[in-house]
């Protein structure tokens, strides 16, 4: 792993996402499953940079539309990477910066065993090589659309997992919605900003 500096340079420019694959969309949705068990091995930056575009990634430049729709384009959601395993990159939660397709260091060292205890002891946390955590700012889409703004961003959450699931599929990957976990304990563990809420968490390895 290359070491970033001694994490002085927070910033990680990704690969540039290449938006022409192998794989047709009726084909990844026929082979999406949710997958548990993960080999020991590092997942390649290139596959990680392609799982953050299909999430939140920038897809027209000039009106920052991204790969997964939001209502009224208020984008509540914010992507953050645990990564234990991954080649090229240190231990560390990172957090997705669309606009730049890069990562920023937002914390030092391995995070899963405090996610897989916030998590009830699911072992696909404290195994997999790579967490997506995905977070909500509410008054992003609340302010304009009042309380059912909520249902709104619960909607983009499921969008912005289903497109990583299908991207893993492309991929090769293995990958699996957690949703039970306490809130408070993620959201603590990952140092999230107080105006962010956990929402998904995604385990993702190689199988």
């Amino acid at each position: 792993m290359v070491k970033l500096n001694n994490f002085q340079n927070r910033n990680i420019k990704l690969p540039p996402p290449i938006c022409k694959g192998h794989l047709s969309i009726e084909e990844a949705l026929l082979l999406r499953r949710s997958v548990r068990t993960y080999r020991d091995s590092p997942i390649n930056l290139q596959d990680l940079s392609q799982i953050l575009w299909s999430a939140q990634g920038i897809t027209e430049k000039n009106y920052k539309f991204r790969t997964c729709p939001s209502a009224g384009a208020t984008f509540p959601l914010e992507i953050y990477v645990s990564a234990y395993k991954v080649h090229d990159l240190d231990i560390g939660i990172y957090k997705y910066i669309p606009e730049n397709h890069e990562l920023n260091l937002h914390l030092k060292g391995d995070k899963r065993e405090d996610l897989y205890i916030a998590c009830l002891r699911q072992e696909w946390i404290r195994k997999a090589p790579v967490i997506i955590i995905i977070s909500a700012n509410y008054y992003k889409t609340t302010a304009r659309y009042g309380e059912r703004g909520t249902r709104y961003i619960f909607m983009e959450a499921g969008h912005c997992a289903q497109n990583i699931y299908l991207q893993c599929v492309s991929l090769n990957l293995g990958i699996v919605a957690v949703g039970a976990f306490n809130d408070e304990d993620v959201k603590r563990t990952i140092n999230l900003p107080k105006n962010e809420f956990p929402l998904y968490l995604l385990p993702i390895g190689k199988i």
